[in-house]
């Protein structure tokens, strides 16, 4: 725990350097960047920008939303990195079985396969994620798509935790959330699997009924 907080502590004064100079297109920028290549902590300057306007919630939507928007362009670079030809790279580190086996798990929820580990923050390989979106040929749109949601819903849930009980506690969550993060991804599978099996059987009973 105090290994991260000193992380958390370490990259404030760089993030407020690069924050600085961008004003309300900061997290637009900065999550555009973090996507597309380098590792920036994207939730703590949620947490910055959040707190500093935190008597304005439409200013704290707006960021969430552009930082969202942000994501989804800067992942577009590792999408079509992996879409023009990164199946090999994936074929040195798991074998062709496991690759299709990838592919068909992938082809039937791809949309959440991409929405889930948006929600999630770092350590999720998501930029491993997002290429292999492109190796097995998402749709552009739906991938765009499951990025803004997926973000949207973690940057809201980040400023709301900022503007509703301060900068540290939000700090301190995310420390937490870190330290535990397999755990919770674990958990948030099983609800998923959960709801996927309770709509599967939903929709086999339309399908009954619809039948008689």
């Amino acid at each position: 725990m105090n290994s991260i907080k000193r992380i958390f502590l370490k990259y404030q004064a760089y993030i407020h350097s690069l924050l600085l100079p961008l004003g309300i297109w900061g997290p637009l920028v900065i999550s555009t960047l973090d996507s597309a290549a380098f590792g920036i902590p994207m939730d703590l300057v949620m947490i910055d920008y959040a707190w500093k306007d935190q008597a304005s919630l439409l200013t704290v939507a707006f960021y969430c939303v552009t930082a969202a928007v942000g994501s989804a362009i800067g992942s577009l670079l590792p999408y079509w990195i992996g879409r023009r030809g990164g199946e090999p790279f994936l074929l040195k580190r798991i074998s062709h079985t496991r690759l299709e086996e990838l592919r068909d798990k992938f082809e039937k929820q791809e949309f959440f396969f991409i929405m889930v580990p948006a929600m999630l923050p770092p350590p999720t390989p998501f930029k491993l994620l997002v290429f292999s979106a492109g190796v097995f040929e998402m749709k552009v749109v739906p991938f765009v798509l499951a990025i803004i949601s997926g973000r949207v819903l973690r940057f809201g849930i980040v400023s709301y935790i900022t503007v509703r009980f301060g900068a540290d506690i939000a700090k301190h969550t995310l420390a937490v959330v870190a330290q535990h993060l397999p755990l919770i991804f674990a958990l948030f599978l099983l609800g998923f699997a959960a709801y996927f099996i309770w709509w599967m059987r939903k929709r086999r009973n339309r399908a009954l009924i619809s039948a008689l």
